[in-house]
Order: C-alpha cells, then sequence, then structure tokens
C-alpha cells in the first residue's frame, strides 16, 4: 500500500495525540497529489496523530507522519470534489427554479457551508477513516 509521507517536528504530545509540524516541502516533488493536496502550498502545518504511543515522542524530536494514497484521495474528494459538486448543483437547481442568478448564487454558498458543517459534526467518524501514522 503506497503511502504519502511528510518529515517534521513534534511540537507538542498530548494524551494519546502527537501534534507534529510540517517542515519538509521536499517530500512533495515526487508526488503526484501535490497539486490537490494542499500540504505543498503550504510552509508550516500543524497535523494531529492519535496513537496510543504518543508517550514515546517529544517535543522537538524529527518524525514522519503518513498517510495511504487511498486515505490523502478520500480526504481531497471531501475536500475539495464534493463541495464544488454541491455547489454547481444547486446553482443549476436554483436557476432552474427561476431564482436570480445572485440568489442563486447565494443557494450555492450556503449549501456548501452546510456541507461542511455536516463534514464538522461528522469529523468523528472522518477521523476513524482518514488518520495519520507516525514512526521516528
Amino acid at each position: 500500500m503506497e503511502r504519502i509521507e511528510h518529515s517534521g517536528v513534534v511540537k507538542s504530545v498530548d494524551s494519546g495525540r502527537v501534534f507534529v509540524e510540517i517542515t519538509s516541502q521536499s517530500a512533495c516533488g515526487g508526488c503526484s497529489a501535490r497539486s490537490a493536496c494542499g500540504m505543498s502550498e503550504a510552509a508550516r502545518k500543524v497535523i494531529e496523530v492519535r496513537t496510543p504511543d504518543a508517550a514515546q515522542y517529544a517535543p522537538g524530536e524529527r518524525v514522519v507522519v503518513a498517510v495511504t494514497r487511498h486515505m490523502g484521495a478520500t480526504a481531497v474528494v471531501l475536500a475539495y470534489v464534493v463541495p464544488f459538486l454541491v455547489l454547481i448543483c444547486m446553482v443549476v437547481a436554483a436557476l432552474a427554479v427561476g431564482m436570480s442568478e445572485g440568489w442563486a448564487a447565494l443557494a450555492g454558498l450556503v449549501s456548501v457551508l452546510l456541507y461542511f458543517g455536516a463534514l464538522w459534526l461528522g469529523r468523528h467518524r472522518i477521523e476513524e477513516k482518514i488518520h495519520f501514522t507516525i514512526s521516528k
């Protein structure tokens, strides 16, 4: 199973969680998902890694966080593809029922906000399916 890996530095350790600041962008160079990932655009990003071995890590330690390509693709679909489709479908539907373009655009934006609200409410289920692993 292929993995997407990023090296980083442990920022803090909590009970069952390790917070890692991603500092290396060089890992993105050969990755085919780099344009959609968002990691290549951010100079620094903190990733929360849930692990029962959190006590083994200390702040300042260099580590590698990874996610499978399948999980990465799922995250891209949930964060970019589905909201785009929700926006387009809502705007088209609103125009089809006779709304003005301005109201249709507003309806599309509200539908995307509702979608992200639903994602936030279901974040615990998503975290079970999309999670990072950590190694030294």
